[in-house]
């Protein structure tokens, strides 16, 4: 069985295929394993620590992922993942537990950055005046 599932944060926006498999997770055709800096390796891989050690064991999982910086890939990365393991397994206990850890995990991160207006130097910021 394969499951296809996505995950956004910001402008990053991954997607995830779980299959059943030895455990090789693909990162844009690359063993997760090189994937720097590490942090953001650590936050991808957040979804198989929560949940049991067997069950990396049992799956591949490839990601495609596009857009954002590292960390806002790695984020997106990690709701794709989550979601892809939960709907694979059809495991509400999983989703359970995904949920009471993070709720971000199962579900995208909405915000944006605000765009930059005139009249200053960003979203909010105004340019400085002096009167002298």
């Amino acid at each position: 069985m394969v499951t296809n599932t996505s995950g956004k944060k910001k402008t990053a926006i991954a997607r995830a295929t779980v299959s059943d498999g030895e455990g090789r997770v693909r990162i844009n055709s690359r063993p997760v394993e090189l994937v720097e800096p590490e942090l953001a390796r650590l936050k991808m891989l957040e979804p198989f620590r929560i949940a049991d050690d067997d069950l990396r064991e049992s799956v591949d999982v490839d990601v495609t992922v596009e857009g954002g910086g590292t960390t806002g890939q790695a984020d997106a990365t990690r709701t794709a993942i989550a979601r892809g393991l939960v709907q694979h397994m059809n495991d509400a206990e999983l989703r359970d537990a995904y949920m009471e850890f993070d709720r971000s995990l199962l579900v995208n991160d909405v915000r944006q950055s605000e765009p930059k207006k005139w009249g200053g130097p960003g979203a909010r910021a105004r340019y400085q005046k002096s009167y002298r």
